[in-house]
C-alpha cells in the first residue's frame, strides 16, 4: 500500500501538467446514413437538414390515455424561417469574432444576475425542439468559418442560411448533450440552443481533428449544433464554490439536476455567464452538458461516461439521506481512472477533484422540489427529450424507465 501511494503521488507530479485528455472512442462514420433515414441534402441545396426524430418509443407507461399517444414525428417539411433571421444574424456575427472569456467572473461584476426563471407551464413545453423552437433550428446550406480545437470533442463554427453563427460538436457528448438541455430548460435552467442533426453538409470544411468523423469531406453525422442564448455574449465563467447564488433553492435545485443527468464533468471552465449588452442582464448557466447520461465519474473510455444507457442503468443516484439532506453518487471522485491509468491521467484527475461536495448535504425541500417539476413532464414528454438525441427507441425506453424512477424517488423524499 505504501509503495502504491508513493506510485500514485509521483503519477500525479509527473504527468499534471504534461498528459493530455482522453480522446472519445468513436467509430468512423459509415460510408452512406442508415437506410431508414432520409439522405442528406446537396451541399448546394436550400431545404434545411432536419434534427433527426427516430421512431417513437413504446416503453410502458404509467400516465393517462392522453400522455400514452404517440404523436407523429415532426414533419419533414421544410421549417418556416426565423422571423427575424437579419437580426439573429446581425446578434451572433459580433459573438462569432470574439473570443469566449474563461476567466471567473468577480463579486464587483455582477449586476442583475439570474441562475433560474419561472418554467411556465411544463407540460406544455415542446421536449423535442427545445428552447430554441421549431423555428430557430439551424437552417441548411451551412459553411464553415473555423475550427474551435479546446475540449476533447471535434468542434467548429459555421453560419447558416440565415447568417446564424452555431458550433458544431462531434462524439460521444453530442447526443446527450441535447437530452440533458431539454430537461434543464423543461424546469426553468438557462440552456443554449442545442438541436442534433444526423446528417449535415459543411460547405468548405476544414478540420485538423475529427476527420476520420468526415465522409465525402464535407459531411458529419449526429452532430450538435449549438448557439448562444439570444443576442447575449459570453462574458466569463462561474464558480462552483464562488457564485451569488450559493445556499439558494434554485442553486440547490441545479446541484440536483447535476445528479438526474449523471453529469460528473463538473469543472468551473464548464459553467458560463452572458451578458445581453442591450439590458445588462446577465445569465449563469451550466454550459457544457455533453458528459451527462452514462457513468457518475470520469472512465478511462468515454464510450462509458458519456451517452450509454447500461452505464446510467447500473449508476447509484441517492446514497444518504438524514431528516433534513440528501446525499446524491454525482459528481463521483475521478481517482480510479489515476490509478487505472497509471497516472497518465493526472490531469484529467486533477481538473475535476474537489467537486464531489456539489451532490452532498443538499435539502431534502430543495431536491423535493426539482422532483416536483421533472414530475410534471408526461411521459411522451421525456420520450421526445430522448428523440431530439436520436437515441434508438430500445434505449430510450431505459433510460426513461431510470429517469422516472429517479423523479420518483425526489418527490417521495
Amino acid at each position: 500500500m505504501h509503495r502504491l501511494a508513493r506510485f500514485a503521488t509521483v503519477s500525479v507530479v509527473c504527468f499534471a501538467f504534461t498528459s493530455l485528455p482522453l480522446l472519445s472512442q468513436i467509430p468512423s462514420l459509415p460510408p452512406e446514413q442508415p437506410a431508414s433515414q432520409q439522405s442528406a441534402p446537396a451541399a448546394d441545396q436550400s431545404v434545411p437538414q432536419q434534427p433527426a426524430a427516430p421512431a417513437q418509443a413504446t416503453a410502458p407507461q404509467t400516465s393517462s390515455p392522453a400522455d400514452q399517444a404517440t404523436p407523429p414525428a415532426p414533419a419533414e417539411a421544410t421549417p418556416q424561417p426565423d422571423p427575424t433571421p437579419a437580426s439573429r444574424a446581425s446578434d451572433h456575427s459580433a459573438n462569432s469574432k470574439k473570443k469566449d472569456d474563461n476567466k471567473p467572473i468577480k463579486d464587483a461584476e455582477v449586476h442583475n444576475a439570474s441562475l433560474w426563471q419561472d418554467p411556465g407551464d411544463i407540460a406544455a413545453k415542446d421536449m423535442f425542439y427545445g428552447a430554441g423552437g421549431k423555428n430557430g433550428q439551424p437552417m441548411s446550406p451551412f459553411r464553415f468559418t473555423s475550427e474551435d480545437t479546446n475540449g476533447t470533442n471535434p468542434k467548429f463554427n459555421v453560419t447558416d442560411r440565415n447568417g446564424a453563427n452555431w458550433r458544431v460538436k462531434l462524439g460521444t457528448e453530442s447526443k446527450p448533450e441535447v437530452v440533458a438541455s431539454r430537461l434543464l430548460w423543461a424546469v426553468g435552467y438557462y440552456v443554449n440552443d442545442d438541436y442534433l442533426l444526423h446528417v449535415a453538409t459543411i460547405r468548405g470544411l476544414r478540420m485538423k481533428r475529427g476527420k476520420n468523423l468526415t465522409h465525402n469531406g464535407d459531411q458529419v453525422i449526429n452532430a450538435r449544433f449549438e448557439r448562444k442564448p439570444g443576442a447575449e455574449t459570453k462574458v466569463a465563467i462561474w464558480q462552483w464554490k464562488n457564485n451569488p447564488f450559493r445556499d439558494t433553492r434554485e442553486f440547490n435545485g441545479l446541484r440536483v439536476m447535476m445528479a438526474v443527468l449523471n453529469n460528473w464533468d463538473l469543472k468551473d471552465v464548464n459553467n458560463a455567464v452572458y451578458t445581453d449588452k442591450r439590458t445588462g442582464h446577465q445569465i449563469f448557466l451550466v454550459s457544457d452538458i455533453g458528459a451527462t447520461f452514462a457513468t457518475n465519474t470520469l472512465e478511462m473510455s468515454h464510450t462509458k461516461d458519456k451517452g450509454n444507457v447500461q452505464s446510467y442503468i447500473d449508476s447509484k443516484f441517492i446514497t444518504h439521506t438524514t431528516p433534513t439532506t440528501v446525499d446524491f453518487a454525482t459528481p463521483g471522485a475521478p481517482t480510479a481512472v489515476l490509478l487505472k491509468s497509471g497516472g497518465v491521467l493526472a490531469k484529467d484527475y486533477l481538473d475535476r477533484k474537489g467537486f464531489e461536495w456539489i451532490g452532498d448535504n443538499i435539502p431534502r425541500d430543495d431536491a423535493r422540489w426539482i422532483g416536483s417539476l421533472l414530475g410534471q413532464l408526461s411521459h411522451q414528454q421525456l420520450v421526445d427529450a430522448f428523440r431530439a438525441g436520436d437515441f434508438t427507441p430500445e434505449e430510450t425506453n431505459e433510460y426513461i424507465t431510470v429517469l422516472e424512477s429517479r423523479i420518483a424517488q425526489l418527490k417521495a423524499l
